[in-house]
């Protein structure tokens, strides 16, 4: 794990789960599988903190614990996971794209709380959509749960693996931690609730308070509310899934970009058509038959079946190989390949557009000497060598000696340039986990840096709204928002607008991201 990765992580722990919690996190991310004698020792915490600390950690899949021969627990860190924190906005996004508001917040929800029972997530997103609404107007709890089973039907979330069932008759002592397992069936089997209800609107504060005593006595005295129906059975988001729609729609926008509308739809189609069949980390979808991909296509796409044949053809026969041709049955078999290799192939567009036509050229040639870069790029040959050698520099090009006799003097010796694309897609990978971690610390030290004015404006927006609650005039409301002068609102302006460039550019990197990760995931994979 590199340095930048940690500092990374680091961030993301603090920043979403506060100082105690990164401080655990961060000693497994540095030392390694642990177990918790070690871990409080390392982290200098109360051995409460580090386990709740822990708690909180494995609720969000972040950190996996394993039993050891000898019965101690070791906990590890899972990097991968926690920089996926990252990425939560986009899949936040993607499920309001394709499932509406119920969708967008029930996979907000879970990722909030790392994984929940169906019908807790439902009445919770109810509740939320209810107090958008108008007054008198509520969220039905059927709306959705339709939309939640239809998440899981699209595995967009799956259940959590589940202690196992151990018959009554066996009297051995229970392991120090459970191992959890479920088959792979029963991941995306949504359990049949009636669930029947309205969503609440938020009551004032004393009715809250009251609510919460009442619960409180309830507990002391014993008494419970009714079990769940769905209750040990819980969700989580299924990442793999999001990535492989991510993927999907990158296929689908360089087919479109490469040929035209109408091919970029006819591979929608097939994509579409096998998203639940094909695994995540899949080269190429399942085969399919040119009659399945006609009677798949959209209602709008008006084209016979000879035509779909001849796109078919055409996209089998593009150099980029989009679309293969696996067999001729059924008016002949298709399948996408999913080609991360020139999707993700990194082109340094940051240095001009010269340079990348210089290394589009050493991409596809694989070794040239200058004299030939400078002849098949036409770049006067001043400009070609100051090129090379400053993405030499940058390590996005190497050079390659082949000395004409052993003793390798310089004037008997061919230099050729070359791409190492598998070092130049890591390093450009090290450099973006290092933007985001810059870009992290910007945001909190502007938030620093106007603390008081945002928690005076924080005060001030309390005190109108409870104001407004209670029917105060127009004149009351108005000298209320005074007490913030137009400097500060000015500079409250100023601040929401970088915080809000700071969050785009991180998204935008993210982006970039995990474009270069699954294309060094995919050509690692490649035999």
């Amino acid at each position: 794990m590199t340095q930048a990765e940690l500092r990374l992580c680091s961030l993301l722990l603090q920043e979403h789960f506060g100082e105690i919690v990164e401080k655990v996190g961060n000693s497994l991310l540095r030392t390694g599988p642990r177990p918790l004698r070690l871990l409080v020792g390392d982290t200098g915490l109360l051995p409460d903190q580090v386990k709740k600390a822990l708690c909180v950690l494995i609720q969000h899949n972040l950190v996996r614990y394993e039993v050891q021969p000898r019965g101690s627990v070791e906990y590890e860190a899972r990097s991968e996971r926690i920089l996926r924190i990252l990425r939560y906005p986009r899949y936040i996004y993607t499920a309001k794209t394709l499932y509406g508001d119920p969708g967008e917040l029930l996979v907000e929800e879970l990722l909030l709380h790392g994984h929940l029972p169906m019908s807790c997530a439902v009445a919770r997103v109810a509740d939320r959509l209810t107090e958008t609404m108008e007054d008198g107007k509520t969220m039905d709890y059927t709306e959705v749960s339709s939309t939640f089973v239809r998440l899981a039907d699209t595995h967009f979330i799956q259940r959590c693996p589940m202690v196992p069932e151990s018959p009554r008759s066996t009297k051995a002592p229970p392991p120090p931690a459970p191992a959890l397992a479920i088959a792979e069936k029963d991941m995306y089997i949504v359990p049949r609730l009636s669930l029947v209800g309205k969503g609440k609107r938020r009551h004032s504060c004393d009715e809250e308070e009251e609510g919460e005593h009442k619960a409180k006595r309830q507990k002391q005295e014993g008494g419970s509310s009714e079990t769940p129906p769905d209750d040990g059975i819980y969700w989580q988001v299924n990442l793999e899934r999001f990535h492989q729609h991510f993927r999907d729609q990158a296929v689908v926008s360089a087919v479109a970009s490469r040929m035209d509308q109408t091919s970029s739809e006819v591979v929608r189609t097939m994509l579409r058509m096998s998203e639940v069949t094909t695994a995540s980390g899949a080269s190429h979808t399942q085969p399919l038959s040119s009659n399945e991909i006609f009677r798949s296509l959209p209602a709008g796409y008006n084209i016979g079946k000879q035509v779909l044949d001849q796109y078919l053809a055409l996209l089998a026969d593009d150099p980029l190989e989009f679309v293969g041709k696996s067999g001729d049955s059924g008016g002949g078999t298709y399948t996408v390949s999913i080609l991360w290799r020139e999707l993700g192939i990194p082109r340094p567009e940051t240095f001009g557009s010269r340079c990348a036509r210089i290394f589009r050229l050493l991409l596809r040639k694989k070794h040239l000497e200058q004299k030939q870069v400078e002849d098949f790029a036409m770049i006067p040959a001043k400009e070609a060598k100051d090129m090379l050698y400053r993405m030499l520099s940058e390590n996005l090009v190497s050079l390659q000696e082949i000395p004409k006799t052993p003793d390798h003097a310089p004037s008997r010796t061919f230099y050729l340039y070359t791409v190492n694309v598998m070092a130049a897609a890591r390093m450009l990978l090290h450099r973006c986990y290092k933007s985001v971690a810059n870009l992290m610390e910007r945001r909190q030290h502007e938030m620093r840096e106007s603390k008081r004015l945002l928690e005076k404006s924080q005060r001030v927006e309390a005190i109108l709204a409870s104001m407004q609650a209670t029917g105060a005039e127009a004149a009351q409301l108005h000298e209320v928002e005074e007490m913030i002068t137009g400097p500060e609102r000015q500079q409250l302006e100023t601040l929401k607008r970088n915080v809000n460039k700071i969050d785009a550019s991180e998204n935008q990197v993210d982006e970039t991201i995990f474009v270069l990760e699954s294309f060094i995931e995919s050509t690692m994979k490649r035999p």
